[in-house]
């Protein structure tokens, strides 16, 4: 039973985390992509550090929640991690990472033996992330947007649709929210690109159920469920389809799990006015 004081306290982040999304939905620009061209991606690149690797790395989760999804959005949905512990975006060569004789040119089959593998286009869309702090920090966001746009120049010379991934704010400092969805956002717009609203998602979790811890002990990198929040938030903004009931859970209880597949889908359909 939780204590008067604990009552007070939970109160108060509900209404502050309220407010604060509240003043995204009406301050802050509004995305102009609000979805991918064409046909839903078959192959995903994850350029970004360790908010993207923790837990046995979000691309795992995220195709985990695409097979279980039924009828399947890609039947054979192929994705790829590629992070660099603490990195912001200049610290990524993003061109190397489309070099058909290297990345993806093998993998492992489900026997545990290399297949060599030949594709038309190594992949559809390149989802990017830059440093925690990196799009608001005084110093580091002019490299932001600087690299923001050569990556996304990049990843469309090679035939694939860039994709911006809205990190979230720390545990203890909740005003990251706004700044960051501000950033991402207007990134997004000046690119052309995609983004995922991860961050805002996290925020909304937070404000329903404050309960549900979406971070480990250092405030910034995500627990299990913070990790899921976040897949489920990239399958809803990519594909478009709710992951409101789907099987997989990452082990998470079920009621929590749900909870989590609930606030992705309408944070994605919120902020993209879907």
């Amino acid at each position: 039973m939780l204590t008067a004081s604990r009552r007070i306290a939970s109160a108060l982040v509900l209404s502050l985390a309220g407010t604060l999304l509240a003043g995204c939905a009406t301050a802050q620009p509004r995305p102009k992509v609000n979805a991918l061209p064409g046909q839903p991606p078959t192959s995903i690149l994850f350029i970004g550090n360790s908010f993207f690797y923790y837990n046995n790395s979000m691309h795992g989760h995220l195709l985990r929640i695409a097979n279980a999804d039924q009828p399947k959005a890609v039947p054979n949905l192929r994705a790829t991690s590629v992070t660099i512990s603490g990195s912001g975006l200049n610290w990524h060569n993003v061109e190397a990472y489309f070099d058909p004789t290297g990345m993806a040119s093998y993998s492992f089959n489900a026997d545990n033996s290399v297949s060599f593998n030949k594709f038309d286009r190594i992949f559809d869309a390149a989802i990017m992330m830059d440093c925690s702090q990196c799009p608001v920090h005084p110093t580091l966001k002019p490299l932001f947007h600087e690299y923001a746009k050569k990556h996304s120049d990049t990843v469309r010379k090679h035939g694939a649709q860039p994709v911006l991934f809205m990190s979230w704010a720390y545990q203890d400092k909740p005003e990251m929210t706004a700044q960051l969805a501000e950033a991402y956002t207007i990134a997004g717009n000046d690119n052309d690109a995609l983004v995922i609203p991860a961050g805002l998602a996290f925020a909304a979790s937070v404000a329903k159920r404050p309960d549900i811890n979406l971070y480990v002990p250092d405030k910034r990198h995500p627990s299990l469920a913070g990790t899921y929040l976040a897949a489920a938030t990239v399958y809803a903004t990519l594909f478009n389809r709710s992951p409101v009931g789907n099987s997989y859970t990452a082990g998470l209880d079920p009621e929590v799990a749900r909870h989590l597949q609930t606030v992705a889908w309408e944070t994605v359909q919120r902020y993209h006015g879907r």
